[in-house]
C-alpha cells in the first residue's frame, strides 16, 4: 500500500503542475493514465462500474466524479483532481483541489484552505483507540466553524485490495461513536466541502455530482494507514 500510495502522490504532483488555463480536461486524463502506467500501476478508476477515465476532474460547482472531456479550464476555476492506482494488488486513492490563477474572492480562497485543514484535523485524530465518529466529527466541526457545509451523500471509505471497502468514513458525525479504530486499518479520508448548502445532485451522465445551489465545492483526500504509533499518510509526497 505504501508503494501504491507513492505512485498516486507522484502522479498527483505531476497533475498539479499540468493544470492550467486553456487545457482541455481530457488532456489531464491522458497525462494521468500515462504517468500511472509509467510507474508500474494500473488506473483503478478506469472501468470501475463503467467509469470511462483514469482520473476525475471536477470544476467549480462539481463536487466529485467529473468525467474528463472537451471542457476547457479557465482562469479562476476551482479544479478538483481525484486519482486512484493499483500497484501489486493494492490501491492508493487521493485528491486535491486548486484554483487556476487566483481565487475569485477571499471566501473562495478560505474554502480551499479550510477543506485541506479539515482533512489534516481528521487524520490527526485517527488514532488507535479512537472511534470513526471522532474522525468524522473533526471534519464537520472544522468546516462548519468557518461557515461552510460538508456533503452528506458521498463519504470516505476503507481501502486495501479494493478501492472501496468497509468501513464508510462520513465527513459528519458524533465523537465517541462508530467503529473502534485499531492498528491495521486503512481508510481514505476525503472531505467534500461546499461554499453553500450541503445538498447535491447527480448529473445526466450518471457520474458528475454538482452542488444543488451551484456554489463552489472543494475536495481533498489521503489514503491513511493506522499503525501502532498512529496514522501514516500513504499518499503524501515523500
Amino acid at each position: 500500500m505504501r508503494r501504491a500510495g507513492q505512485v498516486v502522490a507522484e502522479v498527483l504532483d505531476v497533475l498539479r503542475h499540468t493544470v492550467r488555463a486553456g487545457l482541455a480536461t481530457r488532456e489531464i486524463d491522458v497525462v494521468a493514465d500515462r504517468e500511472i502506467r509509467k510507474r508500474g500501476g494500473t488506473p483503478v478508476f478506469k472501468g470501475y462500474q463503467g467509469y470511462p477515465s483514469s482520473v476525475c476532474v471536477s470544476i467549480n460547482d462539481e463536487v466529485v466524479h467529473g468525467i474528463p472531456g472537451n471542457r476547457m479550464i479557465r482562469e479562476g476555476d476551482l479544479v478538483s483532481i481525484d486519482l486512484g492506482a493499483t500497484v501489486d494488488g493494492f490501491v492508493g486513492d487521493a485528491a486535491f483541489s486548486m484554483f487556476v490563477g487566483n481565487a475569485p474572492d477571499a471566501v473562495a480562497d478560505e474554502l480551499l484552505s479550510v477543506t485541506e485543514e479539515a482533512l489534516y484535523q481528521a487524520i490527526k485524530v485517527a488514532q488507535p483507540g479512537a472511534r470513526l465518529g471522532d474522525v468524522s466529527a473533526a471534519v464537520q466541526q472544522h468546516v462548519e466553524a468557518h461557515g461552510f457545509s460538508v456533503v452528506r451523500d458521498f463519504v470516505g471509505h476503507g481501502i486495501g485490495r479494493q478501492m472501496h471497502e468497509e468501513p464508510q468514513v462520513p465527513n459528519y458525525g458524533v465523537p465517541g461513536r462508530g467503529l473502534l479504530i485499531k492498528p491495521g486499518l486503512a481508510i481514505a479520508i476525503e472531505p467534500m466541502v461546499n461554499r453553500g448548502d450541503f445538498r447535491v445532485d447527480l448529473g445526466e451522465d450518471g457520474w458528475t455530482v454538482t452542488t444543488r445551489d451551484h456554489s463552489l465545492s472543494c475536495h481533498f483526500e489521503h489514503t491513511v494507514f493506522i499503525g501502532e504509533d498512529g496514522p501514516e499518510i500513504l499518499t503524501a509526497i515523500s
